[in-house]
C-alpha cells in the first residue's frame, strides 16, 4: 500500500491521470502520485496536451501530470521507498514517489514543462536533467547551478524540452550516496509529429546496481565497483518482467546506465540497429546491424528491431557476473577439489551445509537455506529447468496474433514439433585428433624436452 494515494495500472492509469488534473486543477502546485507495485505498468495515454505514442516502463510507471496555462506540470517527491528487488528480497533505498527508479516523465518536443521537487529525504537533494539541454540555473547542479533543496523544502525547475530523444533525471548533490541508494529516473520526449520514428511497442528501464550483504536491507553506498546487485529498474531476474511483442511488430528498447561500468545488452533471435543515443535520434543511413549494443556509464541507448522470429527470447548483459544475485567475491576456483573429507566435518557442525563449485558453478536444481532477505546467485525456472540466471535478465516473448496494446505474459512458448534441440541417442564416433595436434610424448606420458644449445644461454 502507499502513503498517499494508489496509483491504478491499465485502463486505470489513464482515469487518475484524468482525475489528477481535475481535482489539482485550482491548486498552487500539483499532486503527487505514488505508486510503489513493482508490476509492470500499461502505458498512460496523454488525456491532455499533445498527441503522443506512450513508453511502458519495464517493472515501473509513468508520472501523471496537469496542463496549467500552457504549461505542463509534474510534482516529484524524493523520498525514502522500500523495492521489491525480486519475490523474496527487499531493500531499503531512496526514490521518488514510493518507487525506486522514480517514474517516467514523458513529454512531447517544444512542450513548456514545470516540474515541482520536494524533499522527503533526510538530508539535502537536487534533480539533474541529464541529457537536456536547458538554461544553466536550471541544471540542477548544487552550488553550481542552485541552492541545495533542503529537507522539507520544495523547489520548482521549469524549461522548454527542446529535443526529442531519450534521457534520464537523477541528484547532483551527494551523489554517490543518492545514486547508489537509488534515486533515478527516466525521461522521454516524444516527437511532435506522433508518426514519427513510431513503433508498436516502446519499452523503457534504467541499469542499476547494488551492494547489500546477505541479510540487511540497505545498500552500502561507498562500494565502488563489488557490487553483488545487478539490476534492470532496481529489479533482479527472476523478478524482471518479460517484454512483449506480437510477431511482425517494431520494437524499441530504451535503455539507460546509471551504474559504474559498462554494460554489453545482446538479444538471441533477432538482431538490432541503435537509432538513438543521449544526443537524439540517429539518422537511418548511419545506422548498422547489431545483436549486442554496449552502454557505457551515463549513456543511453535505444535499440530497434523488427520481432519477427516467434519464441522466448533471452536479453542480458554479457557480463556473465552480472547475469547472477547476492554474489560473493574473491572465491576460489574449486573445480576438481576433492570436498569429500572436509565436507563431512562440516556437516557435523553445520547441518544442511553443501558442497558448491567442484564440478563448476551450476545450482540448478539445488535447494539451500538462504539468510534472511537475499536471493540464490543463479534462480528462475522455465519450462525445461533452472534457467540460472538473475541480476540483469530479462526475456522477450514474441506471439502470433496479440493484441496491439496486449502486454501480459502469455506463458512459455510452444515450439513446433521437431524445433527443440534434443538427446542423440545414436552411435557416437571417437573424437579424431589431426596429426601434429598434440605434444610428441612417450609411452609413459612423459614429455619430450629439447634442451637449449650453448648458444642459447638458457633463454
Amino acid at each position: 500500500m502507499t502513503s498517499r494515494r494508489s496509483f491504478l495500472s491499465g485502463a486505470g492509469a489513464a482515469l487518475v491521470g484524468s482525475a489528477l488534473v481535475n481535482r489539482a486543477s485550482a491548486a498552487a502546485i500539483p499532486e503527487a502520485p505514488v505508486h510503489s507495485s513493482a508490476a509492470t505498468q500499461a502505458p498512460l495515454a496523454p488525456t491532455s496536451g499533445r498527441p503522443y505514442n506512450p513508453v511502458v516502463t519495464l517493472n515501473g510507471w509513468t508520472l501523471p501530470w496537469r496542463m496549467k496555462d500552457g504549461v505542463k506540470e509534474f510534482h516529484l517527491v524524493a523520498e525514502p521507498v522500500v523495492r521489491e528487488i525480486a519475490p523474496g528480497m527487499k531493500a531499503n533505498l531512496w526514490g521518488y514517489n514510493g518507487q525506486s527508479p522514480g517514474p517516467t516523465i514523458e513529454v512531447v518536443e517544444g512542450d513548456r514543462v514545470r516540474i515541482f521537487v520536494t524533499n522527503k529525504l533526510p538530508e539535502h537533494t537536487s534533480v539533474h536533467w541529464h541529457g537536456q539541454i536547458l538554461p544553466s540555473g536550471m541544471d540542477g547542479v548544487t552550488g553550481l547551478s542552485q541552492p541545495p533543496i533542503a529537507p522539507g523544502k520544495t523547489y520548482v525547475y521549469e524549461f522548454v524540452a527542446r529535443h526529442a530523444g531519450t534521457f534520464m533525471y537523477h541528484p547532483h548533490a551527494d551523489e554517490m550516496t543518492q545514486m547508489a541508494m537509488g534515486m533515478m529516473g527516466f525521461w522521454v520526449t516524444h516527437p511532435k509529429n506522433p508518426r514519427q520514428h513510431a513503433v508498436d511497442r516502446d519499452y523503457v528501464f534504467l541499469l542499476n546496481a547494488y551492494d547489500i550483504d546477505p541479510g540487511s536491507y540497505t545498500p552500502r553506498t561507498s562500494t565502488m565497483l563489488d557490487f553483488n546487485l545487478w539490476t534492470i529498474n532496481s529489479r533482479a531476474f527472476p523478478g524482471v518482467d518479460p517484454m512483449v511483442a506480437r510477431t511482425g511488430d517494431r520494437v524499441r528498447i530504451r535503455m539507460g546506465n546509471l551504474t559504474m561500468t559498462n554494460h554489453p545488452f545482446h538479444i538471441h533471435g533477432h538482431r538490432f540497429e541503435v537509432t538513438c543515443t543521449d544526443g537524439g535520434f540517429i539518422q537511418p543511413s548511419a545506422r548498422w546491424p547489431e545483436v549486442t549494443v554496449d552502454i557505457g556509464v551515463g549513456q543511453m541507448r535505444a535499440i530497434e528491431f523488427i520481432a519477427d522470429n516467434p519464441g522466448d527470447w533471452a536479453f542480458h548483459c554479457h557480463k556473465s557476473h552480472h547475469t547472477m544475485n547476492a554474489m560473493g567475491h574473491d572465491m576460489p576456483n574449486l573445480i576438481g577439489v576433492d570436498h569429500r573429507g572436509v565436507a563431512e566435518k562440516i556437516g557435523n557442525l553445520v547441518p544442511g551445509y553443501m558442497v558448491m563449485g567442484d564440478k563448476g558453478g551450476a545450482m540448478g536444481g539445488m535447494k539451500m537455506r538462504l539468510p534472511e532477505n537475499t536471493l540464490p546467485m543463479m534462480a528462475g525456472d522455465g519450462p525445461f529447468g533452472p534457467i540460472e540466471m538473475g541480476g540483469m535478465f530479462t526475456m522477450l516473448k514474441v506471439r502470433d496474433g496479440l493484441a496491439r496494446g496486449d502486454y501480459k505474459d502469455p506463458g512459455w512458448y510452444k515450439n513446433p514439433p521437431g524445433t527443440v534441440a534434443r538427446e542423440w541417442t545414436g552411435e557416437v564416433p571417437e573424437a579424431a585428433r589431426a596429426t601434429g595436434s598434440t605434444p610428441a610424448a612417450h609411452d609413459d606420458g612423459a614429455l619430450q624436452v629439447r634442451k637449449p644449445t650453448d648458444h642459447q644461454h638458457g633463454h
